[in-house]
């Protein structure tokens, strides 16, 4: 677990939660995606998956889950569903991301799993690269398309919600942030080979019928 210096009592609130499995450490980071580097690096599983600190699991099966699709040797990660929750209440859904089954060709249509539902092995990691820390909005994004696209790594889909986000994300604050946004998208989808421009379009497209 990690904590990027954080004085708004998250500390204090982990030292409640004190376990002998949990490997914490506070320290100033150079962003989220370095956050998230010095994370896995710290880590000692086979398995690694990400949990932001607005973000919840759907239920108390998520993880059994995952480790049994886990169980099959020619998968190298796995997937879900996703719900947009609000902020002041959690039970209310304002978008349903539902990714569906994984293949290659979907991805110049711009089919992407949820990031806070993908789980892979350590290995995938370890051949082809942690986060890219150049794009400070995208690089999840940029990271999956080159998992993906280029490494061809093995996905199967768990046909469940098994994250809940609230709304108001890194990506969404401003126009500055949207824009900024689409530009490292732009080059994540250039430079991994998946499209040009009308895929980005199709990309901020396809968020509508996430509302619907």
């Amino acid at each position: 677990m990690r904590d990027g210096g954080s004085t708004d009592g998250t500390l204090s609130e982990i030292a409640s939660c004190e376990d002998s499995r949990i490997d914490f450490k506070s320290e100033r980071d150079a962003g989220i995606y370095d956050a998230i580097n010095r994370g896995i690096a710290r880590s000692s599983g086979d398995v690694i998956g990400l949990m932001h600190s607005d973000d919840f699991f759907a239920d108390d099966q998520v993880l059994a889950r995952v480790a049994q699709a886990l169980t099959d040797p020619e998968v190298d990660g796995v997937y879900g569903d996703l719900d947009y929750v609000s902020a002041t209440d959690t039970s209310r859904i304002i978008r349903r991301w539902r990714s569906g089954s994984y293949t290659a060709a979907k991805l110049a249509k711009v089919w992407m799993p949820p990031h806070p539902t993908l789980y892979l092995r350590r290995a995938v990691f370890e051949e082809h690269g942690l986060y890219d820390t150049s794009f400070r909005i995208a690089a999840d994004y940029d990271a999956m398309l080159r998992y993906l696209a280029k490494g061809r790594v093995r996905l199967a889909h768990i046909p469940k919600v098994m994250v809940k986000m609230r709304v108001g994300g890194e990506n969404n604050r401003s126009l500055r942030k949207i824009v900024q946004k689409s530009r490292e998208d732009y080059r994540a989808i250039r430079r991994n080979g998946v499209g040009g421009i009308g895929t980005l379009t199709m990309k901020n497209l396809s968020k509508i019928r996430q509302f619907l």
